[in-house]
C-alpha cells in the first residue's frame, strides 16, 4: 500500500521508457499526430505476431509505467511464441462497455464506493472512471406486447413503468460520474451501437493514436472484433476495477488462426456460417484462446458478416474472434456515417503500424502450428442451432430426424424426455375462435432479435423478404404464435420503412416489439393465454425459432423445451411452418391462396434481390441522421426526474430496485485462511451456466425473491425481472441458483429439478436462499461442488455476487469459464479445481459431509491445495487463482476492495 501510495503520487512525472524510441510522426489529413511506432522496436518477432497480440503489445507500450505496467511485460508480449499460456501480462483497455443489466450493479458499486470514501475522510469525487464509459440502457424492455401497430409504444410504456427507479439511477449515474455516457432506452442494443456509432477503431487522444480496444460488461462484447478493434467480455467486478484504472490481468493467450477461403453459395446466409464456426471451434477446443480469422474469404465477408461471426466467440469458447482491419472496415464506417476525418485516421494509422490487413497477400503472421484451421465457406449449408445449446448444430435438411432422436432419448441437452405414452401427442388449441391442431415440434415464439442478426442488413431484408413472398402467395403465420421484431438499433426500422418490407413483417406478425435484447435474453414475455395450457395438456414438446446466440433451457421461455437458433429468414420459415419437427428444405411449408403446396424455395430470396435492397437503402445518411438523436431519447426520458446532487446517491431504504450494497461497510474481510466444517450447499453436475446460477428472466411467484417483494408490499404483476432488479442485492442474493432447471444432486435423485437443497444438518429439502440463512446464521461456511465447465455463458457479476451473499467461501470444480473463475475471485471466493481424472463422482463424494480446506498463508497460483472431508476422504485440488494479481485481490477481499483502499 505504501509503494501504492507512492505511485499514486508520482505517476504522472513518471517517463515512459518507449517515448523515445518509438514515438513517431504521422499525417492525418492536415493534422499531425503520434502513435509508438512497432517497427522500431527493430524486433523481427513483430511481423510474425498475430494482429491481436499485436495490439496487445501496443497497449503494453504505451501503458508503460514501471508499476502497472513493466518493461518486462513488454518483452513478455513479444516473445509470445515462448510465452503463450504462462506469462501473465496487464492488459489497460482504451474503453469500457456496459448494458443495463449489468451496468446498474457496477454503477451502484460507484455509489456506495463514493459513500465508503467520504466516510473515511476522503474525497468522494476520486470516485469516477478513468476511462471512458458508455452503458447502453438495452436489457429492460420485454416482449408483453406484439402483432400490433401499438406494440412497441406498450412496451416502452411497460417498460419505464417497470423500471422508473433504475432509470432514475442511472439518469443520475450520467450526470454525477466524469467519463460516464448513458446511451437512452429505445435506441437499440449495445453491441450494434457499438459496431454502428460507438467504436472509435483508432482512438485520437491529444493527437495520439492507438488501436481502439474495450472490455464490456457482457459476454457479447466480442462482436467488436469483427470491426478490427479488440474486445472481450469481462465479469462487471473486473470492468470497475478496469474504469478506476486498474489494468486486467490476463494469461498471454494462444492464437488460433482460422482460415477462410471462398464465398457463401446462393441462398446461404452469414447465421448458417456462424453456427458452423461455432460447432467446429466448440471441437476443435478454443477456450482462454484468441481466435483470428484470415484468407482470402474475408473478401467476400462485409463487416456485418464478420460481427455475426465474431459476437458468437462466447458460444465458440473463445476470448474473442478477430478480424483484422481492411478496406472493407473503412468502407463499413464510410457507410455508417463515420467522418472523413475518422476514416483517415484509421486508414493512415494502421497503415503505418502495420495493422492494415490484405485478404489476398500472406501476412506473414506465425500461428502454432497445431492451432490452424481451415473452413470453404463455399461448403455451407442451411442450419439451426439447438434444441438447448448454441453449439449444436443441425443440418436443416436433418433436423426432422434429430427432432425425433430427441424426442426418444431422456431428458438432457440432446433429450426432451417425452414418456412412451406420450410420443404420438397430439391436441386441439382453441385460440381467437379458431381451432388448431397441436403436435410435438409446435412452435409458440418466433422472434427476429439479438444484435448477432438484426445489425446484419443482408439477413434482415432477406427476412423481409420471404415475409413478402409469404403475404403475395397468402401464406400467413398462425396467429397464437409469438412473433416479434426486435431490431438492435433504429437504423433497422429505417431502412425497412423505407423498402417496404417492415410493413410486410408487419403482416405476417413480426411488428416492432422494441429496441433491445428481448427475447434473446429472456425477455420474451408470456404466451398467448390458453397456448401453453393447451400443449402441456395434450403433452406435446413446445418449441421456439430464434435469431439470437443462446438457446439455453428455460432461458428463452420456461415452458419451451426446444430452443432453435436460426437466421432471419429462417425464423420467419419455420413460423409459417408452425413447427420445427420438419424438413424445411423438402417438406411442405404451407398452402397458398390457390391450394397449392408452398415450399422454401418459393418464398426464399436470391442474393441479387438483397443486394438491390440493401444498396439503395442502407446509407450513410440514415446512420447519421439516427445517430445524431443518440443522447436525447425519448419524451419519457426527457421527463424523467433524477436527484441533482452531483456527489452522493440519496438511497432510499425502502426501494426494492436499488439498494446500497454491503461490500464496502465496516472494512473488508480479506482472505480468511482456511474453510473449516464446510458444508456443501449445492451439489451440481457438468454444463451449469450463468443462467442456472445468477438470477434471470422472470421472478417466480413461489421464490424466495417473491416472498420478500411481498414481505415488501410489491404486487405480482409487479415483480418484474431479476435483470431489472440487479441494483438490490436483497433480491438478488434470493434468486442466486433459482432457475427452474437447476439439477442439485443433493435433492435430484428423485428427478426433481429447480431452485431447492437440503440443509444437511437438519435433513429438510428447502429453497436455497432458506438453506443458505440457516447455515450463515450458525456460522457454518458453505461450498459448491461441480463438473465441468462451471459457469459457462454469459458474463454475469450476479453469479459471483450472489454465491458470495450466500456465504460461499469455495467453489471445486472439474473445469471453469474464464469470465466466471475470474468474477469468483474477484468476490473473494476461491476456485479449485480437482486434479485431472478426479472427479467428484470417481472421489465418492456423497454431498452431506464436511470439508476442511487448507488454505496457506503464501498462496501462490495453481498450487495445490489439501481437501479433507468428515467422512474420511482427502484429496488436492488446485488452486485456481492464475495469476499473482489474483491472490492480491483475493487478500484484500476482492478487486474493488483492492481498488479502494489503493484510492484511500
Amino acid at each position: 500500500l505504501k509503494l501504492q501510495f507512492l505511485y499514486f503520487i508520482a505517476q504522472d512525472n513518471m517517463p515512459n521508457p518507449f517515448d523515445e524510441k518509438l514515438l513517431t510522426d504521422v499525417k492525418v489529413q492536415d493534422k499531425t499526430c503520434k502513435f509508438y511506432d512497432l517497427s522500431k522496436l527493430n524486433d523481427e518477432r513483430v511481423k510474425k505476431l498475430p494482429y491481436t497480440i499485436r495490439v496487445v503489445l501496443e497497449t503494453c507500450i504505451r501503458n508503460c509505467d514501471g508499476f502497472k505496467v513493466t518493461e518486462a511485460d513488454v518483452n513478455k508480449v513479444l516473445d509470445w511464441k515462448n510465452q503463450q499460456k504462462k506469462a501473465e501480462i496487464p492488459f489497460c483497455p482504451a474503453r469500457v462497455l456496459m448494458q443495463d443489466f449489468t451496468g446498474v450493479p457496477a454503477v451502484v458499486d460507484l455509489a456506495a464506493m463514493r459513500d465508503s470514501m467520504k466516510a473515511s475522510g476522503g474525497d468522494p469525487l476520486k470516485v469516477n472512471p478513468l476511462v471512458p464509459v458508455d452503458l447502453v440502457i438495452d436489457h429492460s424492455v420485454q416482449v408483453d406486447y406484439t402483432r400490433t401497430a401499438d406494440a412497441l409504444e406498450k412496451n416502452e410504456a411497460k417498460e419505464f413503468e417497470r423500471n422508473h427507479e433504475r432509470f432514475t439511477f442511472l439518469k443520475w449515474g450520467s450526470k454525477a460520474f466524469n467519463g460516464l455516457t448513458v446511451v437512452p432506452p429505445g435506441n437499440g442494443i449495445v453491441h450494434q451501437v457499438n459496431l454502428e456509432y460507438l467504436a472509435r477503431v483508432v482512438f485520437n487522444e491529444s493527437s495520439l493514436l492507438y488501436s481502439d480496444s474495450v472490455v464490456g460488461t457482457d459476454s457479447h462484447t466480442t462482436m467488436i472484433n469483427g470491426l478490427g478493434v479488440l474486445g472481450w467480455g469481462v465479469g462487471g467486478i473486473e470492468a470497475e476495477a478496469g474504469m478506476l484504472g486498474q489494468p486486467s490481468s490476463m494469461v498471454l493467450p494462444t492464437v488460433v488462426g482460422y482460415k477462410l477461403t471462398g464465398k457463401l453459395a446462393e441462398g446461404m446466409t452469414a447465421t448458417d456460417l456462424v453456427l458452423t464456426i461455432v460447432a467446429n471451434l466448440r471441437k476443435h477446443g478454443v477456450v482462454g484462446k484468441f481466435v483470428e480469422f484470415y484468407g482470402e474469404g474475408l473478401s467476400s465477408l462485409s463487416i456485418a458478416d464478420r460481427a455475426t461471426i465474431a459476437n458468437m466467440a462466447p458460444e465458440y469458447g473463445a476470448t474473442c474472434g478477430f478480424f483484422p482491419v481492411d478496406e472493407q472496415t473503412l468502407a463499413y464506417l464510410e457507410v455508417t456515417g463515420r467522418s472523413n476525418e475518422h476514416i483517415s485516421r484509421v486508414r493512415e494509422y494502421c497503415t503505418a503500424q502495420g495493422m492494415m490487413n490484405d485478404a489476398t497477400k500472406d501476412t506473414g503472421i506465425e500461428y502454432p502450428a497445431d492451432e490452424m484451421l481451415e473452413l470453404n465457406i463455399s461448403t455451407i449449408v442451411p442450419c439451426v442451432s439447438g434444441p438447448k445449446r448454441p453449439h449444436d448444430r443441425v443440418v436443416c435438411s436433418e433436423l426432422k430426424e434429430d427432432f425425433a432422436k430427441c424426442m426418444a432419448s431422456p431428458s438432457g441437452f440432446k433429450g426432451f424426455g417425452v414418456p412412451e405414452d406420450k410420443k404420438d401427442a397430439c391436441g386441439k388449441l382453441e385460440f381467437n375462435g379458431e381451432t388448431f391442431d397441436i403436435t410435438h415440434g409446435g412452435v409458440v415464439i418466433a422472434a427476429i432479435t439479438s444484435c448477432t442478426n438484426t445489425s446484419n442488413p443482408n439477413v434482415l431484408v432477406a427476412a423481409g423478404l420471404v415475409a413478402k413472398k409469404a403475404n403475395e402467395l397468402g401464406l400467413t403465420v398462425k396467429p397464437y404464435i409469438k412473433t416479434s421484431l426486435s431490431p438492435g438499433s433504429q437504423v433497422v426500422k429505417e431502412y425497412l420503412t423505407s423498402s417496404g418490407l417492415l410493413e410486410e413483417l408487419n403482416k405476417q406478425g413480426f411488428t416492432t416489439a422494441g429496441y433491445g435484447c428481448m427475447t434473446c435474453i429472456g425477455n420474451s414475455g408470456e404466451l398467448y393465454d390458453g397456448v401453453g395450457q393447451a400443449f402441456k395438456n395434450s403433452g406435446a414438446v413446445m418449441t421456439s425459432v430464434l435469431s439470437g446466440n443462446r438457446n439455453f433451457e428455460a432461458r428463452v421461455h420456461p415452458d419451451t423445451a426446444g430452443n432453435y437458433l436460426a437466421s432471419p429468414p429462417l425464423v420467419v420459415a419455420y413460423a409459417l411452418a408452425g413447427t420445427m419437427n420438419i424438413n424445411i428444405e423438402t417438406d411442405v411449408i404451407g398452402i397458398d391462396k390457390n391450394g397449392k403446396n408452398v415450399y422454401l424455395k418459393d418464398v426464399w430470396p436470391s442474393h441479387e434481390e438483397i443486394e438491390e435492397v440493401c444498396k439503395k437503402h442502407v446509407t450513410a445518411e440514415t446512420f447519421k441522421s439516427v445517430y445524431s438523436k443518440l443522447q436525447e431519447g425519448t419524451k419519457r426520458w426527457a421527463d424523467l426526474a433524477a436527484p441533482t446532487d452531483p456527489v452522493q446517491y440519496p438511497w432510499d431504504p425502502k426501494s426494492t430496485y436499488i439498494h446500497e450494497p454491503p461490500y464496502f461497510k465496516g472494512g473488508s474481510e480479506g482472505g480468511s485462511g482456511d474453510v473449516k466444517k464446510a458444508h456443501v450447499l449445492l451439489y451440481l453436475g457438468d454444463s451449469v451456466t450463468t443462467d442456472h446460477i445468477s438470477p434471470a428472466g422472470n421472478i417466480a411467484k413461489t421464490s424466495a425473491a417473491a416472498k420478500y417483494l411481498a414481505e415488501n408490499g410489491v404486487p405480482q404483476a409487479e415483480y418484474n425481472s431479476y435483470g431489472s432488479r440487479r441494483g438490490n442485492d436483497l433480491v438478488m442474493a434470493r434468486g442466486t441458483f433459482a432457475n427452474t432447471r437447476l439439477s442439485n444432486k443433493l435433492v435430484s435423485k428423485a428427478g426433481n429439478t429447480g431452485p431447492v437443497t437440503v440443509h444437511i444438518p437438519s435433513g429438510e429439502q428447502m429453497s436455497v436462499f432458506d438453506a443458505s440463512a440457516k447455515y450463515q446464521q450458525d456460522g457454518v461456511p458453505l461450498i459448491v461442488i461441480a463438473g465441468k465447465e462451471y459457469g459457462s455463458g454469459s458474463s454475469r457479476d450476479w453469479a459471483a455476487k450472489g454465491p458470495k451473499l450466500l456465504g460461499i467461501k469455495a467453489v471445486i470444480a472439474e473445469t471453469y469459464e474464464r469470465i466466471h473463475r475470474s468474477n469468483l475471485v474477484g468476490m473473494g471466493i476461491v476456485p479449485l479445481s480437482f486434479k485431472a481424472g478426479d472427479s467428484a463422482e470417481s472421489l465418492g463424494i456423497a454431498g452431506d459431509e464436511t470439508f476442511d480446506i487448507t488454505l496457506p498463508t503464501d498462496l501462490i497460483p495453481g498450487m495445490d491445495i489439501a481437501v479433507s472431508s468428515s467422512a474420511g476422504k482427502s484429496f488436492t485440488a488446485i488452486l485456481r487463482f492464475d495469476t499473482p494479481a489474483e491472490v492480491v485481490y483475493y487478500k484484500n477481499g476482492g478487486i474493488l476492495q483492492y481498488v479502494l483502499k489503493g484510492m484511500k
